[in-house]
């Protein structure tokens, strides 16, 4: 437990003391992972703290990042709130104009980009960048990015700041010492804006206590589970609240957090960092159980046996386990066979190591959970928002009801308001909106966030959501229809990557359906189609259009009638942060509904 004021210049100092050799971070060069210990890392946050100062960065000042996940993104964000400055985290797939909106409604005066690609993209908007003080990169800039800007804002390297920290560490032995020790609780340490399914992103203003508040509630909830033996796999945007929380972790378990090379090369990293514990958002889950059921599809008649047998085994199995029953010794017996012979792969997939995985940020599966489960891999399904600092609930770790997101942790209250709202109270909140005190009016009331989900305890007092307040569809006939509900079922089917329903003041479900070629790939001969086909030839192909129907059907048969998807229109693009995706991965309803707004009216027309 900390002691002191609640920063996080106190919890990395408390940190730096106990467990000075352990390791705290780590990188991947070569297949090889490089580490630092924490004795290491908090120099190498003091060399970064020192430098902002030379440099003169002052107490508030804003700072925005924008760049991909990396180890050099996380240690300059940790030397920022040491440095008592405020962090402004910006999606690296931004556009100019929204990186422009950000940057300026945040007050930011410094910014920090990854690499040449991002420098070149923001280059013709630098103009617009009202406040702008200083640029520092990550990666050293080519000549070619330099000319356009190196006579008009002053810039450092990442190495530079280095250099440049260094030597005023020299002349300045206590500097960093008295920054820890002189910040408050009540400072703004990071504005984080949320992605923005509609509208224009808000800018969370989290202060030091808020993100202390949310590490110690998990080091209530984990007990001692996680500690320094302990390894993750960082790979989630550090410019979301949930890769944030993750590269906090070791400050508050002592555990080490390996970055990785890029979400591209998870699948390979994962296999070199062999992780322990790891947080993951449900797109992740949702791309491994479609490759796994993809690869039982193009396996052979005994190979497909074998897998429904060990489902089937795992079923039984854990229906008695769920139950505090034990299995018989035949229900043990096959369960052990089948994970052996069958799970055994799949775990091994990952490193062979991990004891949990936390999925947040969306809604999971729960056939998808059951499924990980069967392979010895246990998902902790949480719930939370950019204004709780990510997880305010989380399954136990003792035992999972799959469909909830668990119970409250730590501190956090949850209540709901009378037409079912979730409504969350604790010290890891958000204060306001940053200059935006109608949209905080609007979701603060009385010390309680509004979270715009709607949902329930279970029996057990585990947080069940059922859906967005915004979403909900009200039928021509007056039923109410859950979309989330329906689409997460569409997301476990093979061959649905992601799924819009439609249907309000309409006298039916309808669907807009997201495909993936991957997902098609082995059967392109069946098909009758080139190697180098696109999306657009698969939506307009009517055996592609057959087996995705067939799949609606099965969801159909889990759903009340007036909840049944009676038309669909197949997406002739991917779904991608490109068009109808926001960066963490959620869908733009009003962007689709948009797009295929002839469509849907035509499905009706019918």
């Amino acid at each position: 437990m900390l002691q002191g004021p609640r920063t996080l210049g106190r919890l990395l100092k408390q940190r730096l003391d106990k467990s000075p050799d352990k390791y705290a971070i780590g990188w991947i060069e070569n297949n090889e992972i490089k580490n630092l210990t924490f004795k290491e890392y908090g120099k190498t946050i003091e060399i970064l703290c020192n430098a902002f100062h030379k440099l003169g960065v002052n107490v508030g000042d804003k700072i925005s990042i924008l760049g991909q996940t990396s180890k050099e993104w996380h240690l300059l964000d940790m030397a920022t709130l040491c440095s008592r400055a405020c962090t402004i985290p910006i999606y690296p797939s931004y556009l100019a104009q929204e990186i422009v909106h950000i940057f300026n409604h945040s007050d930011s005066t410094v910014l920090i980009v990854e690499n040449d690609k991002q420098m070149d993209k923001i280059a013709p908007a630098l103009k617009n960048l009202t406040n702008l003080r200083m640029i520092i990169s990550i990666n050293e800039l080519s000549a070619e990015s330099l000319k356009k800007f190196r006579n008009s804002y002053p810039y450092y390297s990442y190495k530079e700041l280095i250099r440049l920290g260094t030597d005023e560490l020299k002349s300045q032995p206590d500097f960093f010492e008295n920054q820890l020790t002189s910040q408050l609780p009540e400072e703004i340490a990071s504005i984080i804006y949320t992605s923005g399914t509609t509208g224009e992103p808000k800018g969370a203003v989290i202060t030091q206590n808020a993100f202390i508040s949310m590490l110690i509630n998990l080091e209530k909830t984990i007990n001692g589970t996680i500690n320094t033996q302990d390894r993750t796999l960082v790979f989630l945007p550090l410019s979301h609240v949930l890769g944030r929380c993750d590269s906090m972790l070791p400050l508050i378990f002592g555990s080490q957090a390996v970055y990785a090379e890029s979400i591209d090369k998870i699948l390979d990293n994962l296999q070199v960092v062999r992780p322990t514990v790891m947080l993951a958002v449900p797109r992740i889950f949702e791309k491994i159980y479609a490759k796994v059921l993809d690869q039982v599809s193009n396996g052979n008649f005994l190979e497909k046996q074998a897998f429904k047998w060990a489902i089937k085994a795992s079923e039984n199995y854990f229906a008695k386990i769920d139950r505090d029953l034990s299995p018989t010794a035949t229900e043990l017996i096959e369960y052990t066979i089948a994970s052996k012979m069958v799970f055994a792969k799949i775990y091994a997939s990952f490193g062979g190591r991990v004891r949990y995985f936390v999925s947040g940020g969306a809604p999971l599966s729960t056939e998808i959970i059951k499924f990980l489960r069967y392979a010895n891999l246990t998902i902790l399904e949480g719930y939370g928002l950019t204004e709780t600092i990510a997880p305010c609930c989380l399954n136990p770790l003792a035992k999972q009801i799959p469909g909830t997101v668990g119970r409250p942790i730590g501190d956090v209250q949850i209540s709901f308001e009378a037409d079912g709202e979730i409504k969350v109270k604790s010290q890891a909140l958000m204060t306001e909106y940053y200059k935006n005190p109608t949209a905080t009016q609007e979701a603060m009331k009385d010390g309680w966030f509004l979270t715009g989900d709607i949902g329930e305890f279970t029996p057990e007092g585990f947080l069940k959501i059922t859906d967005r307040k915004k979403d909900l569809i009200v039928t021509s006939g007056g039923k109410k229809v859950a979309p989330q509900k329906i689409e997460n079922m569409a997301k476990s089917k093979p061959h649905i990557s992601h799924m819009v329903t439609v249907g309000e003041n309409r006298n039916y479900i309808s669907a807009i359906v997201g495909i993936e070629k991957e997902r098609f790939q082995h059967m392109l001969d069946e098909l009758d189609l080139p190697s180098d086909c696109t999306v657009e030839h698969l939506a307009r192909h009517p055996k592609v259009k057959e087996i995705v129907s067939k799949e609606i059907d099965e969801i159909n048969e889990e759903l009340a009638q007036y909840e049944s998807v009676k038309k669909i229109i197949i997406s002739p693009e991917e779904f991608t942060t490109d068009n109808y995706l926001t960066p963490s991965l959620k869908i733009k309803r009003k962007v689709v509904t948009e797009k295929f707004k002839k469509e849907i009216e035509a499905m009706y027309a019918s």
